[in-house]
Order: C-alpha cells, then sequence, then structure tokens
C-alpha cells in the first residue's frame, strides 16, 4: 500500500511538471523570420561607354541632270564612344544620349557611264544625339531611340585608266537616325549591350573639281550599324524590393 501510494505521487508530480512546461512553451512568443531583401536595378543616372562592331552605307550616284552611274555599299568597321543620362519612372525608361565614331567604311562600283572609272566612298565618321524611351525588367533594359544623325564621308572618282584618283570631296551633312537596343547590368554599374542603328542621310549634290574635268553627282546615302556597348553608370540607385 505504501509503495502505491510512492508510486502514485511521482506520476501526480511528473504530470504536474510536464504541464507546466508545456504551458511554458506555449506561452513562448513566436517571430517569423524577416523576409529577403532582393536588390533591383535602377537605370537612373548618368553613364559613359565604349563601343564597336560593324556598318554598311548604301551610296548611289547618279550625275546631276544626267544617267544614273549606280550603287555600290561601303562597309567595314567601327568603333567610339557614348555617353548620356537615363530616368526611370516605374518600369519605363527615359534617355538622352551623344555618340561618336571613327569608321572604315569603304566601297566602290565602275560607273557604267565611264567605265572603267570608278566610284568610290569612305565613311570617316559619325554621331548620333538621341532620344531613348524604353522597358526595364530589372536587369534587363529593352529601349528604341531616333534623333539627328552626322556623317564624315570622302567621295572619289577614280580612274581605271591612268590608275589614280581623278578628283575627290570630302562632305559633311546632317540627317536622321532611328535605332533598337538591349542592355544587361551585369554588376552595380556596369552593363552591356547590342544596338542597331539605320541613319537616313538622304540626297545631297557633290561637285567634283578635277585638273581636267567638273562633274556633279546627286549622291544618296543611307547607313546601317550594329554595334557591342559597354556603358558604366555613375551613381545609379538600386532600389530594394522585399
Amino acid at each position: 500500500m505504501k509503495k502505491l501510494f510512492v508510486i502514485t505521487t511521482a506520476l501526480v508530480g511528473i504530470a504536474t511538471a510536464t504541464s507546466a512546461s508545456a504551458a511554458d512553451m506555449a506561452a513562448r512568443p513566436y517571430t517569423k523570420a524577416p523576409p529577403m531583401m532582393v536588390a533591383i536595378n535602377d537605370w537612373s543616372g548618368f553613364y559613359l561607354g565604349i563601343n564597336g562592331g560593324y556598318g554598311s552605307s548604301r551610296n548611289c550616284w547618279t550625275i546631276v541632270n544626267g544617267p544614273a552611274e549606280g550603287c555600290h555599299n561601303a562597309t567595314g568597321g567601327t568603333i567610339g564612344g557614348q555617353f548620356g543620362y537615363r530616368w526611370q519612372m516605374g518600369s519605363v525608361v527615359f534617355g538622352l544620349e551623344a555618340q561618336g565614331n571613327w569608321a572604315d567604311l569603304t566601297g566602290n562600283n565602275i560607273s557604267p557611264v565611264f567605265a572603267p572609272d570608278r566610284n568610290r566612298t569612305k565613311l570617316n565618321a559619325f554621331g548620333l544625339f538621341t532620344g531613348q524611351i524604353g522597358y526595364s525588367f530589372g536587369d534587363t533594359l529593352l529601349y528604341a531611340k531616333g534623333g539627328a544623325a552626322i556623317t564624315d564621308t570622302r567621295y572619289e572618282i577614280f580612274s581605271g585608266v591612268i590608275n589614280s584618283v581623278l578628283a575627290a570631296t570630302t562632305v559633311t551633312k546632317w540627317g536622321a537616325s532611328v535605332g533598337a537596343g538591349v542592355e544587361y547590368a551585369f554588376s552595380p554599374g556596369w552593363s552591356v549591350g547590342f544596338e542597331y542603328d539605320h541613319l537616313f542621310m538622304g540626297n545631297t549634290n557633290v561637285p567634283f573639281r578635277g585638273a581636267v574635268f567638273t562633274q556633279a553627282d546627286n549622291i544618296k546615302q543611307d547607313v546601317d550599324l550594329f554595334t557591342a556597348r559597354l556603358n558604366y553608370r555613375f551613381g545609379g540607385p538600386v532600389v530594394a524590393k522585399y
């Protein structure tokens, strides 16, 4: 009987202690872990960069008040730089940019009027002054652009008989440009991209004054550019998103 009393007392004590411990555990507050912070790229700010790639200039020559002399593509490489400013509103990105490039785009064709003489074109440089509008997908930006363009081009009439330049003129002229591109921010401040631009340079009367003749051609020029770009953005904000 005494043993039964001792065992009963022990069981009651264990049950009481277990209930108290469970009550303490239930009373402890539960704290939810804070959500993970994710950095979202913002494209706002000034930027500076370099670019390089390939270009093709379509040039069609027609003697003023005379017959057509045919067309040719002046192709080659280009390298240059750009700077600009962007500001972001929600997912929409606006921008202004100036770009300047050296180029070595050359081409020629035999004139059907003065064969075997050749009409030759060399695009030496160009500049773009454009506005941009784009859409941000975080680290990726898709954009379209448009504005003014300027080209510096040397035109030559080359004799196929005496194998020398008969006359040459360099023309600097303004036109319009449109383009589109994609840019990816691969680290804070740095981004890489690819861009296409088309330059509408229109028609220009180009005078040629050689030692033995004078001639004027109306030359129509269009330019297509394919470039890779690397930009560094100064002080661009990074927005924290939970």
